[in-house]
């Protein structure tokens, strides 16, 4: 009684007919009666309420309304009653509207599938509809597909190098995944849990033909071989998935690392039995190229950027930076004219030491010129890189980098 009384407090009651439906009913739930295709009625018995919505109770001697059935009463206005008109003695159709339509939206995606399937059946094989990846070549080779999105683009309106190294780590850590070797460390397998061992990358090198823009959709594929006794060589390429081109292949070298002496360790014979399986017998996708660059510090460097410090979202799962962010790093200290007027073309990291979250970095870079290296194409533009630890400490990484002079076209679109 109490709750009935506040509610006629909120909202006034009015009279209306024993058999009445609420013109209101198709915004408030159908599921206490409702219209079937033929306008047959359903009814709720034993129910009701109080309302001051009124329709009519028949149209052309049917009745009408998703709510009709209900059993009104009006206590304060017995006279009261809602103008009849056309428009309010129709039923509401925006259920059925709604599910028509979602039958043709369903209709539409399966002729899509099903022409795709005809014109492109190669485009269907390699559909990750989830981009979660799968294998191909025999469970060799790990495949995954990776849209560029806005926020992965640069000023000059293509993917960034950085980009297209996270895809790099993407895949091979979900290859490691898709085989069901990863435990619970950051790429590492059961057995190198077990014994607190970790990978680390010693070398990578990494060549761009043309780097993709937003919107492009682009196919990683990624495999492992043995590189000498106690290391893992990983390889990879990336196409643009619609027409096959290459775009970028890299290579990299990785050996063992012990969590808690934060030393390099030999593969232990029950890892290796885990991870040989899955090597491949190739050769490398970059040649080395083994350039020896002459050491270079503070005082003979071309431009210096000091006190660069990791930041907590820079840090991977095993405590210290993630390779990835020295890229940007290495590229703080880049002349800004070769940024500019220059895209990267190839880059070579030597990775010697980790870098933890406390460290203070220094980043150097010197100019060596055009094709010094000997590439053959003078237009080529040489970069050695250093970034170490501030005030004169330990190497973290060496590197070097190659540019080609951008144009015009690429800067279209």
């Amino acid at each position: 009684m109490v709750a009935t009384a506040a509610t006629a407090s909120l909202f006034p009651i009015s009279s209306s007919q024993p058999e009445s439906g609420d013109k209101n009913s198709g915004k408030h739930g159908g599921g206490l009666g409702s219209v079937d295709m033929h306008g047959m009625k359903t009814k709720s018995r034993g129910l009701q309420v109080k309302t001051n919505a009124q329709a009519p109770t028949k149209v052309n001697g049917t009745r009408i309304g998703v709510m009709d059935g209900l059993n009104l009463k009006n206590d304060d206005n017995p006279t009261s009653t809602a103008p009849r008109t056309f428009i309010n003695q129709l039923p509401d159709w925006s259920m059925l509207l709604a599910a028509i339509t979602t039958i043709f939206l369903a209709a539409e995606k399966q002729w899509m599938m099903l022409d795709w399937k005809t014109k492109r059946p190669d485009m269907l094989s390699d559909l990750d509809p989830f981009g979660l990846g799968r294998m191909v070549e025999d469970g060799f080779v790990f495949r995954q597909n990776f849209s560029i999105r806005s926020y992965e683009i640069g000023a000059d309106r293509t993917a960034s190098v950085e980009t297209l190294m996270n895809h790099l780590q993407e895949t091979a850590l979900n290859h490691v995944k898709h085989v069901g070797l990863l435990g619970d460390g950051f790429g590492s397998t059961p057995e190198m849990c077990k014994k607190n061992l970790f990978w680390v990358v010693t070398k990578m090198q990494v060549l761009v033909d043309r780097y993709p823009t937003w919107g492009d959709m682009v196919q990683v594929d990624t495999w492992v071989a043995a590189s000498g006794k106690n290391g893992m060589r990983r390889d990879w390429m990336i196409r643009d998935y619609k027409t096959g081109e290459i775009l970028t292949r890299a290579s990299s070298n990785w050996v063992m690392m012990n969590k808690v002496t934060r030393r390099l360790s030999k593969i232990p014979d029950e890892v290796r039995a885990e991870i040989v399986q899955f090597f491949v017998d190739t050769p490398p996708l970059v040649d080395d190229d083994n350039i020896k660059l002459p050491k270079f510090d503070d005082n003979t460097a071309d431009h210096v950027r000091n006190g660069l410090t990791p930041k907590w979202s820079d840090l991977d799962v095993n405590q210290h930076v993630n390779n990835v962010k020295y890229v940007g790093w290495i590229l703080e200290s880049a002349p800004q004219p070769v940024v500019e007027n220059y895209e990267l073309a190839s880059m070579t990291l030597e990775y010697r030491r980790e870098c933890m979250k406390d460290s203070v970095l220094q980043s150097l870079t010197s100019l060596l010129g055009n094709d010094e290296n000997g590439s053959g194409d003078p237009n080529l533009v040489d970069c050695q890189h250093l970034l170490r630890l501030e005030g004169g400490g330990g190497e973290i990484v060496k590197g070097r980098t190659k540019w080609r002079p951008k144009y015009a076209n690429r800067l279209s679109g």
